[in-house]
């Protein structure tokens, strides 16, 4: 299974090592492949690669070029779920979301 997580969620408000916790958690106990979804690729690449960003991300591609769970600030494609940020508070409510669409 694949989580696509759109761009704009590793930047502020989002707290990185809450993306990063989610993206460790989903990768390592829930085997799903993860990537990014974004339309400026090598932006998003600079900005998360020197925090650890990539570690559990195995690709950045165009938004609506995969199929899976979408991890969003809107809804744009099925089986998504909408938040505006990654952050301790909602951390372990995305990841039953996650859980949930995956079944």
């Amino acid at each position: 299974m694949t989580l696509l997580i759109r761009d704009q969620l590793t930047c502020p408000p989002t707290w990185f090592a809450s993306y990063r916790d989610l993206t460790l958690f989903c990768t390592v106990m829930l085997k799903f492949d993860i990537v990014l979804e974004s339309e400026d690729p090598d932006l998003y690449y600079h900005w998360i690669k020197p925090r650890g960003g990539m570690d559990f991300v195995h690709d950045i591609i165009r938004p609506g070029s995969e199929t899976g769970v979408h991890l969003d600030f809107a809804r744009h494609f099925p089986r998504t779920i909408i938040t505006d940020r990654i952050a301790p508070e909602n951390v372990h409510r995305l990841i039953g979301a996650i859980q949930s669409l995956a079944a």
